[in-house]
This record gives C-alpha cells, sequence and structure tokens, in this order.
C-alpha cells in the first residue's frame, strides 16, 4: 500500500516563530487504542510557543523534527485494531501530546470525545485543553467547593473563560480580571465582579479569596498570593509561583499539575446542554502558523487561537 502524504508544521530546531515550517510528511496510522483524526481545526496554546522556544526542553524534551498541537476537532478517518468506541466519520474533539498542526493526527481514545453538535469545529478546538485544564485546577488542584470565594486571573483566555462559567456552575462566588475590552464579556460569562487590570491594581479592591487560578503569569503572581486568605491557595497554570513569597503569607501556591478527573466527554455533555458557553479566539490558516505564534505571544486576546486547516472549520456543524 502507498505511503499517504499530509501537510504539516514541523519544527527542526527550537526559535523563534520561524521555525514553524509547512511541509508534507507521512500520514500516520492509527495502533492499538488509536483513532486518525482528519483534523478540521487545531488549538493553539501557550505551551506550544514555549516548546518551540525551548524552554520545557528540561521536562518536556523534543525529538527533532516534531509536530506542534496538543487539541484537535475533526473527522474520525480510521481507527486502530479493536478499537470500537468510534467510528469512522464521528465528528470528534481530542487531545494529544504532540501533532495537532495538521491534516492528520492519531489519538488515544481516552483522550477522545464527541464533538459537541452545537459548536462549530473552530469552535470545538478550544475545548479540551481549556475546559479540562480548568476542571483541573480549580477542582482537583484547587479542591473548590460551593460557598467559596475564587479569583480567576485572564478570565477572558482559553482557561479562563472555562473556569469562570465551571466555578459559578460548582456555586462559587468569581472574581475575574480582564481587559477593559473584555469586561462585558467576563461578566456575560457569569463572574460576580471583574477587576479592569489595565486601571486597577486588583489586590487594592479584593481580598479574603479561598483559590486564585492565575493564567497570566509572572506580572500577576504577586497580586495572586496578596489576595489570598491565610491559608488560602494559588493555582497558576502560565508560570512558577514563588514559594518563599507564599510561605510568608501563610498560603499554598503551586503549578497545575495531573490530569482531570472528568473525562473529555462530560464538557461535550455541558455545552450541548447550555451550561457552558465556548468563544474561539482570532483564527488563522495553516499556512499563517507564523503569525498565529506571533498573535499570541504578544497579545491577551479572548478566547484560544484556532488554526482553521479543513474549508468550512468555521461553520460546519458536522
Amino acid at each position: 500500500m502507498p505511503i499517504q502524504i499530509m501537510r504539516a508544521i514541523q519544527v527542526h530546531r527550537y526559535g523563534g516563530p520561524e521555525q514553524l515550517k509547512l511541509e508534507e510528511k507521512p500520514r500516520p496510522e492509527p495502533q492499538t487504542g488509536e483513532v486518525l483524526v482528519r483534523v478540521y481545526a487545531a488549538g493553539v496554546n501557550p505551551i506550544d510557543w514555549k516548546i518551540r522556544q525551548g524552554l520545557m526542553k528540561e521536562f518536556r524534551p523534543m525529538t527533532f523534527p516534531y509536530t506542534p498541537g496538543i487539541e484537535v476537532a475533526g473527522v474520525v478517518e480510521d481507527v486502530g485494531p479493536a478499537v470500537t468506541a468510534f467510528e469512522i466519520g464521528q465528528a470528534v474533539v481530542g487531545q494529544m501530546a504532540e501533532g495537532a498542526y495538521a491534516e492528520y493526527v492519531t489519538v488515544p481514545i481516552e483522550a477522545l470525545a464527541l464533538k459537541p453538535k452545537t459548536l462549530s469545529f473552530v469552535e470545538a478546538a478550544t475545548v479540551p485543553v481549556g475546559a479540562t485544564t480548568a476542571w483541573r485546577t480549580l477542582f482537583d488542584n484547587g479542591g473548590l467547593v460551593s460557598g467559596q470565594r475564587v479569583l480567576i486571573q485572564g478570565a477572558a483566555g482559553g482557561v479562563g473563560l472555562f473556569a469562570v462559567q465551571l466555578a459559578k456552575w460548582k456555586g462559587a462566588q468569581v472574581i475575574g480580571t480582564a481587559s477593559t475590552a473584555n469586561l462585558d464579556f467576563v461578566r456575560g460569562l457569569g463572574a460576580d465582579m471583574v477587576v479592569d487590570y489595565t486601571t486597577t491594581r486588583v489586590e487594592s479592591v479584593v481580598q479574603d479569596v479561598d483559590l486564585v487560578l492565575d493564567g497570566v503569569g509572572a506580572q500577576t503572581l504577586s497580586s495572586s498570593l496578596a489576595v489570598l486568605k491565610p491559608g488560602g491557595t494559588l493555582i497558576s497554570i502560565a508560570s512558577p509561583p514563588a514559594q518563599e513569597q507564599a510561605r510568608a503569607r501563610g498560603v499554598r501556591a503551586l503549578m497545575s499539575r495531573g490530569a482531570a478527573s472528568t473525562p473529555l466527554q462530560t464538557f461535550t455533555q455541558l455545552i450541548d446542554e447550555g451550561q457552558l458557553k465556548v468563544m474561539a479566539g482570532k483564527t488563522f490558516a495553516l499556512s499563517e502558523v507564523q503569525q498565529a505564534h506571533e498573535y499570541g505571544e504578544s497579545s491577551h486576546g479572548r478566547g484560544r487561537i484556532v488554526l482553521q486547516i479543513a474549508d468550512g472549520a468555521e461553520n460546519t456543524f458536522a
């Protein structure tokens, strides 16, 4: 059987966005426990450019060349041996270690779910990482329960928008930070209070918080610690928090870690029931991947950046 070829982004060495090359490579074959997905859209996550820059190589060294990308929405093209959970032609969303910036990718069946019927493929591609990271950070790492106060730093971002909604769904009092342009958007997600970080120091108006999810990083970690009540918890998904500063304040500070305790299919159900809203950010073609990374590294936009890989992915609800 002849080798089938696909287009994919390849990285041959660590560096800037110019290292993202659109090339041809063999299409992967699904192995036992895997599904081959024809990719309609792929989410662009901060970890994608951190890996490309070499910032993660101590924890996650890459074998070159590699194809970036960890979340997709698409259609099942083929299934591996003994796979019965998914069928050819089904619309799905999934998460993987690498390989999403391509026309096809193999995905382990345990990291795959049916695509929400109410979302386009572009919108659906923002769900796997954003929703599972928010759940893991709030509930698995943070132990958030009804009645607690939680601050979401970067509430309009790809994780933050899910975190606001999931925290409200749990019964927490939710405070979010956002830019002026995104204040109404975050309020619309259900936040009880929204702080404009461009005009207001959050620690001047927020205190006695039980849990902080920090999705911004180094520039907000000090304020995230300052708003916590004694015994409170800061969990960062962006940059490691300062342990000495946390101990001095009598609080916990850690990086979000581990796998989410709830399957991806849970979020498909919540979305189709109307309990979770989804917002895709700016979209780029696969050939515009360098611009997508440049935009992501320089902006604090609304929602997750998406690579639109198949024609019509923005308005296809299969």
